[in-house]
């Protein structure tokens, strides 16, 4: 008999699965439970330097932590793209906060389509923005989806979706603007993570969860999904040379009450009700990515953590201190893979930072 299949393997099984989990969550509840505290020290708004002759790129900025993030560059001054799936959601807001705006002149904020489940939508933007010739100073890869208890889903690109719009959009997004974040230099790249990528693990030879259906969850794919973002930030972090001056950085908003709940069992909706003390608004959430794309010590950071062997990507933890990542996002040979398997899946050579920073033309598998 397989011993896989034996009722003393089984019971091993479910109480490791059990452990595993209650270990993977109390990084979530502890960082509930203390994250008020340990940011007490913090403003809210956080104040902003003046923003003019900024541009900043802001995807998912229709609700939660991405609309604060948008709507307060814009009232510091910067000129603001909303990178969108719902242009009309996105039109609304503008139109409002330009009515309840009472500073000079009026908001600097557009709107650009991009559809993060489709890698095609990911190229277009790219290749409409880069067609301006104009510079990018920030780009804030906040949009993500996290479908607690929903089972295994395929975008139409044939990734699964926490995978697809959580790491490898927000990936080939990021590459694909080079040319414009060079322009903008000293430029920076926002990547909003979460504390649950403690929990990931990145199967290289199963990124999409292809042979692992029978044990897929939606917890352990936002996590992985969230991991391989770190790891992939650290390597293009390498890649890229010290005199381009982007930074690439990886920021935590905390335990945040968002419309993501929308997306959660009925018992989960009523404990984050039953806890609001303990969450961050969206407003607060957003410190840390307003705090990694506008702090004037971040690219210091960032060129600090270049210099090492390994040189792994900043991490802003929720209360705007730097922090260290996971260790699994610590390994080397892994994140290495996990570049190249990105790569791959996104549809852009191995040398493409170069060829971009380069001024070379790419071939893109997902371009029209």
């Amino acid at each position: 008999m397989d011993s896989s299949s034996s009722p003393l393997f089984l019971k091993v099984s479910r109480r490791s699965w059990w452990m595993e989990s209650l270990r993977w969550w109390s990084y979530v509840v502890y960082e509930m439970l203390v994250q008020r505290a340990q940011a007490k020290h913090l403003k809210n708004p956080l104040p902003l330097p003046p923003l003019h002759d900024v541009t900043c790129i802001v995807t998912g900025s229709t609700s939660g932590i991405g609309l604060e993030i948008a709507r307060q560059l814009a009232a510091f001054g910067a000129h603001v793209v909303m990178a969108v799936r719902n242009k009309s959601a996105a039109s609304d807001l503008i139109q409002k906060w330009q009515t309840e705006w009472h500073g000079t002149g009026r908001l600097h904020i557009e709107v650009m389509e991009v559809n993060l489940l489709s890698l095609n939508s990911v190229v277009r933007f790219a290749e409409a923005w880069n067609s301006r010739s104009k510079p990018l100073h920030i780009l804030v890869n906040n949009a993500g989806i996290y479908s607690m208890g929903e089972p295994l889903k395929l975008s139409k690109d044939g990734y699964e979706t926490h995978m697809q719009v959580n790491h490898l959009a927000p990936a080939l997004l990021s590459i694909l603007l080079l040319p414009s974040l060079k322009k903008g230099s000293p430029s920076r790249i926002i990547n909003v993570n979460s504390i649950m990528h403690y929990m990931g693990y990145v199967d290289t030879n199963d990124m999409n969860f292809v042979l692992a259906k029978h044990n897929f969850g939606s917890t352990k794919a936002y996590s992985s999904s969230k991991l391989a973002q770190v790891m992939f930030s650290s390597v293009l972090q390498k890649c890229l040379p010290a005199e381009v001056n982007i930074s690439v950085v990886c920021v935590s908003p905390g335990t945040v009450r968002t419309n993501v709940t929308r997306d959660l069992p009925k018992f989960v909706q009523y404990a984050y009700n039953l806890f609001p003390l303990f969450f961050f608004s969206p407003q607060e959430g957003s410190r840390s990515a307003l705090h990694a794309a506008t702090d004037p010590q971040i690219p210091e950071y960032c060129k600090a953590l270049k210099a090492d062997d390994w040189p792994h990507c900043a991490y802003i933890s929720h209360d705007c201190r730097p922090t260290s990542a996971a260790i699994e996002a610590h390994n080397a040979d892994t994140a290495k893979k996990v570049w190249e398997k990105t790569l791959d899946m996104i549809g852009l050579p191995l040398d493409v930072v170069e060829k971009l920073l380069n001024g070379e033309e790419i071939m893109c598998s997902y371009k029209d």
